[in-house]
């Protein structure tokens, strides 16, 4: 005689000749929904914080602003990086950019500054590697041609020092890391430099000088791998003094 079972089948037993169950176990006919496996410990640790789009900005961020004059402009341009803070007061604390701000006297380029520093804060929110604004900013050409700032760097425009001024504050929170020269090669270009400016005194740079430190003699020409005028000509070879490009190899 048929039987019709009305409600879920969630296990059997196996019966004997007499009809009794057997004693061994009834194993489940319907496997039970897989158990969420334990949370696994962070890479790093313990249970890390990290920067994403649903952080709350807190009530005071800690930040840096950066001071920039360009000839394109009489008035200076002050760019404002605020950090969170994230893990404080643990071995895993780190400081991550959160917004930008830029402020001028001129209004020339309000607008597309207010634009850009708008979708740098988003990035920034978002978390990960945000080191990929550098070089998108960097590589932004001005139709009208660049100038060359202090030091004798080549800025190709406004937008590009913005960049520059990014990729500083990343290096000194830790998330980018520079190329350095060791200190065998900066013997070396110190060397050079020495060598140089005194065959041809008439170019090198005055000793009391307040930019003698970080200035480059006169003949330098503009170097193509750091956009720094630093690279003269010695025993017949371009050498920069500030990267150490050579094209002598």
């Amino acid at each position: 005689m048929p039987v019709k079972i009305a409600e879920k089948i969630i296990g059997y037993e196996i019966a004997g000749k007499s009809g009794a169950p057997e004693d061994a176990p009834a194993p489940d006919v319907v496997a039970s929904a897989t158990p969420p496996a334990p949370p696994q410990p962070d890479a790093e640790g313990g249970n890390v914080a990290r920067m994403h789009e649903k952080v709350e900005r807190p009530e005071m961020l800690v930040g840096s602003t950066y001071k920039i004059r360009t000839p394109v402009s009489k008035h200076a341009f002050y760019i404002t990086i605020n950090d969170i803070v994230l893990n404080p007061g643990t071995p895993y604390e780190k400081r991550r950019p959160f917004e930008m701000f830029i402020n001028s006297k001129n209004m020339d380029h309000y607008q597309w500054i207010s634009a850009l520093t708008l979708i740098v804060s988003a990035v920034f929110r978002k978390g990960g590697d945000v080191a990929f604004l550098v070089q998108e900013l960097q590589s932004v050409f001005d139709p009208k041609g660049g100038y060359f700032r202090k030091g004798g760097k080549f800025m190709p425009s406004l937008v590009a020092e913005i960049g520059d001024a990014i990729e500083s504050h990343l290096s000194m929170i830790g998330l980018l890391k520079l190329p350095e020269l060791d200190e065998h090669q900066r013997r070396i270009l110190a060397e050079k430099r020495a060598v140089y400016e005194k065959q041809q005194p008439q170019t090198s740079l005055r000793a009391d000088s307040a930019d003698a430190e970080n200035a480059f003699p006169e003949g330098a020409v503009l170097c193509s791998a750091c956009n720094t005028k630093a690279m003269i000509v010695m025993d017949n070879c371009l050498t920069c003094l500030n990267c150490g490009e050579s094209k002598c190899g």
